[in-house]
């Protein structure tokens, strides 16, 4: 370190932002060459893992926020001025410590929020989650501060990780892709049940990302692809629930639209009675 000091004035102002430069170069170089020798040799053995892209990424970001706190930390006691001026600050360490510590409490609330989410596994890079609200979308990345989710509007949610890590979360890919899809329908009081049930059938084996998820059993039983049940009868409507099982997560609002709206389509068609709202008017 001497002999590094000794090529730049650091007593003149153009030497010292000379020297502060070329630490930050030198610590910018260093954190990308570590980061690709962590991609080089963890990328095969955490591609196996469920959370291989999650921890890299993680890892990633950590050895971007460690080399950059070190380069700070070199300039602040190396160059005369800054490590006179922190030794002012310092000499009041239990004051400054207090305000530091009042005042990094949350950031430091986000990081451990962060190596929990790392070591506990509630989620991945790349899952789809559902948090109150109705927030949701998929994992994009998770930083030492926050956690960034992509909305199916394509907008970015940047959720605080010591937020994110209290919160009650949905994953809907934790562990397998394939999901089971709730579709109701509502027919009249005096419609044709079993029509309707062959109706509702009938569409939803033309839908996409739609998996038979029958066992072996169930299928020499000859037991029906699609479960469709009566779940209530109201005061004005029949209620008939599809079980829809499907092999990809994010398509299912679109497969409950096209599904509804072919249904819909047609019980007009087929002339399956609708439900009539009834209302009681009392003079």
């Amino acid at each position: 370190m001497t002999a590094i000091l000794s090529y730049f004035n650091l007593n003149t102002s153009s030497g010292i932002a000379l020297y502060s430069l070329s630490i930050i170069l030198a610590c910018w170089i260093l954190s990308r060459l570590s980061r690709a020798i962590v991609i080089l040799f963890l990328r095969k053995n955490l591609a196996k893992e469920k959370f291989g892209v999650t921890r890299l990424k993680f890892t990633r970001n950590s050895l971007r926020f460690i080399f950059g706190l070190i380069g700070f930390l070199i300039i602040m006691f190396t160059v005369p001025v800054f490590r006179k001026q922190a030794g002012y600050i310092f000499s009041g360490a239990g004051i400054l410590a207090a305000i530091i510590g009042f005042a990094a409490k949350d950031a430091i609330s986000n990081l451990i929020g962060g190596l929990f989410i790392v070591l506990f596994r509630p989620f991945r890079v790349g899952d789809y989650i559902k948090l109150s609200d109705n927030r949701e979308g998929i994992i994009d990345d998770i930083t030492l501060r926050h956690t960034i989710i992509t909305t199916f509007e394509n907008k970015r949610l940047i959720i605080p990780n010591s937020v994110i890590s209290t919160e009650s979360v949905l994953n809907v890919t934790i562990h397998e892709t394939k999901i089971l899809s709730f579709n109701n329908f509502n027919i009249g009081l005096y419609a044709n049940i079993d029509k309707a049930k062959k109706i509702i059938t009938e569409e939803a084996s033309k839908l996409d990302y739609v998996i038979d998820n029958r066992t072996p059993e169930e299928i020499i039983k000859n037991t029906p692809e699609f479960d469709v049940r009566v779940i209530d009868i109201t005061d004005s409507a029949i209620i008939i629930r599809a079980y829809i099982w499907l092999n990809d997560p994010l398509k299912e609002f679109q497969m409950k639209s096209l599904f509804k709206e072919a249904v819909h389509k047609r019980f007009i068609k087929e002339a399956i009675d609708l439900p009539i709202p009834m209302r009681k008017i009392i003079s």
